[in-house]
């Protein structure tokens, strides 16, 4: 994989290759470790996969490379996603993922930014990356430097009070340089988020909030780079994607089903899931 300082990928076909080859990453080192969270890593695929590899300026060999675009994982419980995106991109060998949530490995159970260079702000405790996104953000602004921050949340997240004060604050300095995207695939450790604590109606609810709202198919790579350039060109307001989702997106017997939220396959469902996804 070329890292996408080099040459980014637009074409849809090709990042659904990438796509696969990152969900097939996952359940290897989720199986592998025997713990970890599947479900909410392969519903969020599709959209990291489009912002690392069409989107997102950076250098693996120069990690605090200061015009690097800046991306936070706050839903940090998705680790597995991040950790095989970033070895793909060349930040670490992909051998490396064999070592997840292993003693003395880097590669822990929500990610350290003081573990492996790359990874921009520890995260694991829910509600916090889009304010640690804002201050990015303003950052950039301040210092004249055209780099971009991407987070990715999760939809129980945004029962977090703090997200809210966090919208708020990015409407109101308009944080234009700032794309966030909630990975809405409706399900929370404890059962459906709507039951859970209802965070609906997403939409109107970060419109009101001043924000530029894109609601897609967050599994159409099409849609996916189309709401991406939309992001790109607005401005005077922060954008939020609505990437509609299905846990456990990319096997069947996985998808919707809220006991993946933070269970591991076993092996004979890792085998299962594998012939799927090479056939799909």
């Amino acid at each position: 994989m070329t890292s996408a300082t080099k040459g980014k990928i637009t074409d849809v076909h090709e990042l659904k290759k990438v796509a696969k080859k990152i969900r097939l990453h996952i359940l290897h080192m989720l199986t592998k470790a025997g713990s970890g969270h599947t479900g909410g890593s392969l519903s969020a695929t599709d959209a990291a996969v489009a912002i690392y590899f069409s989107k997102m300026n950076f250098d693996p060999k120069n990690p605090l490379w200061k015009d690097r675009d800046r991306f936070i994982l706050s839903k940090g419980h998705a680790a597995p996603l991040l950790y095989a995106i970033m070895a793909e991109a060349g930040y670490f060998p992909v051998d490396e993922l064999d070592h997840l949530r292993k003693v003395d490995s880097p590669l822990q159970g929500h990610p350290c930014c003081t573990s492996i260079p790359g990874i921009e702000v520890s995260t694991g405790s829910l509600g916090q990356g889009l304010s640690v996104a804002n201050g990015m953000a303003l950052g950039l602004r301040l210092d004249n430097n055209p780099a971009r921050v991407y987070c990715i949340m999760g939809d129980g997240e945004l029962q977090e009070g703090q997200v809210w004060e966090a919208a708020m604050t990015a409407a109101h300095y308009k944080i234009d340089n700032l794309c966030a995207v909630v990975d809405s695939n409706g399900l929370q450790i404890d059962g459906p988020v709507q039951k859970v604590m209802g965070v609906a109606p997403l939409y109107d609810k970060w419109s009101a909030f001043g924000w530029h709202v894109i609601d897609i198919n967050g599994h159409d790579m099409g849609q996916i780079l189309a709401a991406l350039d939309e992001a790109e060109r607005t401005k005077g307001k922060p954008a939020m994607i609505i990437a509609n989702t299905t846990k456990g997106k990319g096997v069947s017997f996985f998808e919707d089903k809220v006991e993946y939220h933070g269970m591991a396959p076993s092996l004979d469902e890792y085998e299962r899931a594998v012939k799927e996804i090479h056939n799909g």
